[in-house]
């Protein structure tokens, strides 16, 4: 069989070479409906870009690289989803690694991606491995950082308003009717953790001044979440609601209460943070501050692709012209792809994009004193 070359889908396609290669490389100066009808020409004709040859001439591995504090969980299943949806948009593979929750492995992760990648996605949320950050990422390696303690301006950031997020959590427990509110925190050293902890308690001393912390220590898994929920029903008190920082603990806490007899949200309420897709399916299903952790990788991974690929302001024009529904941002299907920040894909405006604010969502665990919603 003759092997296809690009200058056959451009005939094809009705478009020039050129063309075709920034539709291949992912590139966003090309119009939408051209981008669509040159990769269905693509996919029809069934052409396959010489690997090695592109990463010759153009000096790039078509490869983002992701580095996770873990790959255990929902959450990180999820957020991976997020960024493959973009990079799959963009005909780009992943190369993901984790440092196993142990900040000293970060570095060795990082040294792992020289050369294999052509810009990398850091999750970074413990206070230890922010100056090995610092240390290990290369000035000439494009790099956007994810739920970072104290992000450099020189690299762009990600972040989740866990501060207000907990916060508010706090403040729909009291309204309904809640005054003894304890939280299981997570890990010490975990920026995450330590923003949701100190939300929950700048709000508990400002709508209920006297209040007694409670707080339960927690690893952000459901070992941790189920032991916090044996010491409170071991306890000569219990708190009218838990209040976890993340699902994974809230589930572990809620199997341990309702294990010990009590009815949850009748004797005492559960709530958590992330929405994990599990959340919705236990019984009682989780009341918990929606994170849309497939859209945070997908934001995280426009980002990226922004500075991997500044394009002119007016081949961007061009493209916007060219497709009036992507410039208003109507898409009739929206996914986590399409759901970036105003911030992520141009490289003039700010570095540290907009955080992505928690929804409220009221299940049946967290239901108000006396059953209603």
């Amino acid at each position: 069989m003759v092997s296809v070359t690009i200058k056959d889908v451009a005939r094809a396609a009705q478009v020039s070479v050129a063309t075709v290669s920034r539709t291949l490389n992912g590139h966003g100066n090309v119009a939408e409906d051209v981008r669509r009808r040159v990769l269905a020409v693509a996919n029809d004709l069934r052409y396959t870009p010489h690997a090695a040859a592109r990463s010759l001439s153009s000096r790039r591995t078509q490869t983002l690289g992701v580095v996770l504090p873990d790959l255990h969980g929902e959450f990180f299943s999820e957020l991976v989803r997020g960024i493959d949806q973009v990079a799959r948009e963009h005909r780009l593979h992943l190369l993901v690694s984790s440092y196993h929750g142990q900040p000293e492995e970060q570095v060795s992760a990082l040294r792992a991606m020289r050369g294999r990648v052509d810009g990398l996605l850091v999750m970074s949320p413990y206070a230890a491995a922010q100056v090995s950050i610092a240390e290990e990422l290369s000035a000439t390696l494009p790099t956007v950082l994810i739920n970072a303690q104290d992000a450099s301006a020189d690299t762009p950031s990600l972040n989740v308003d866990n501060y207000g997020g907990a916060q508010a959590m706090v403040e729909y427990l009291v309204e309904a009717g809640h005054r003894r509110i304890a939280f299981i925190a997570g890990p010490e050293d975990n920026f995450d953790a330590n923003e949701r902890l100190r939300g929950y308690r700048e709000a508990l001393a400002r709508l209920l001044p006297g209040a007694r912390e409670w707080v339960l220590p927690g690893r952000f898994d459901e070992a941790s979440g189920h032991a916090a929920g044996s010491a409170l029903l071991a306890a000569d008190e219990r708190p009218d609601a838990v209040f976890a920082a993340n699902d994974m603990m809230a589930l572990g806490c809620l199997f341990g209460l309702v294990q010990g007899g009590l009815r949850v949200p009748g004797d005492i309420a559960v709530t958590g943070f992330d929405d994990i897709p599990l959340a919705r399916y236990v019984h009682p299903a989780l009341t918990t501050m929606r994170v849309n952790i497939a859209e945070l990788g997908a934001r995280a991974a426009r980002m990226l692709l922004a500075r991997l690929n500044p394009e002119p302001a007016a081949a961007d024009a061009a493209a916007t012209h060219a497709n009036p529904a992507r410039a208003a941002g109507t898409d009739e299907d929206p996914s986590p792809a399409d759901s970036a920040g105003d911030n992520d894909s141009n490289p003039e405006k700010p570095r540290q994009s907009e955080p992505l604010r928690p929804e409220l969502i009221v299940r049946e665990s967290g239901l108000r004193r006396g059953g209603g919603a």
